[in-house]
């Protein structure tokens, strides 16, 4: 299946976008190489559902490189964060959402077992194999409606590594008999690594002021 232009819903979106970024913050739209970059990876995703800068290039037949779609993602200084928020304002726009309940959800997602690299990838328990993999903890906010059920935030969990190792350290200790009073004390939380109820009440405060007419019926954690 090949591609050489976003799709005409997709240019159409990418345009209501920008209207909106511009409203919401003056100077935040998309420049037209960004405009287009966007355009082609969500065409990209439509047809191969998937996330993949090798796969995006051949299906345009080598017009999207993989480097130059990798350079414009890691490099260009595209407001995600209002990416997300404008997104979710002209979705429940578009579908006359007033109200709904908000839930909770998270979601771990294995990743290569020696790959450090990914944001917030650590150690974790393997469901299918029994064993272990590096993964990333996603935390997510969804809106339930009476029509859809769309995610509007999220955030990546990390244990606090420090914790962790003292944790791991304090169990050995106990069982070879040493005392509590001469086992290391428990160190303070990094804030660099919040807990997932820290993240859950951020996200609800982040969505109160992004979306504060939308009547909340409820919260599901």
């Amino acid at each position: 299946m090949l591609m050489n232009a976003p799709a005409t819903f997709i240019q159409s979106y990418i345009d209501d976008l920008n209207d909106a970024l511009n409203q919401l913050k003056p100077g935040a739209a998309l420049t037209r190489i960004q405009a287009a970059w966007l355009g082609t990876c969500l065409t990209g995703i439509l047809l191969m559902n998937s996330v993949c800068w090798a796969k995006f290039e051949r299906a345009s037949l080598g017009d999207c490189k993989v480097a130059a779609l990798s350079w414009v993602f890691r490099k260009a200084s595209i407001p995600w964060d209002w990416l997300l928020r404008v997104s979710v304002v002209l979705i429940l726009k578009r579908y006359g959402i007033t109200e709904g309940v908000l839930a909770f959800d998270e979601s771990d997602r294995a990743r290569s077992k020696s790959t450090k690299r990914i944001y917030k990838v650590y150690k974790q328990k393997h469901k299918g194999s029994g064993g272990y993999v590096n993964g990333q903890t996603i935390v997510l906010l969804l809106l339930v409606t009476s029509s859809i059920t769309v995610p509007v935030g999220f955030f990546f969990y990390m244990p606090d590594p420090a914790l962790k190792q003292w944790d791991k350290e304090d169990k050995r200790l106990k069982k070879s008999g040493i005392a509590k009073k001469d086992r290391p004390i428990k160190p303070e939380r990094d804030s660099a690594y919040p807990t997932k109820t820290e993240i859950a009440l951020g996200l609800l405060k982040e969505f109160k002021v992004a979306h504060s007419l939308i009547k909340i019926k409820g919260v599901l954690a």
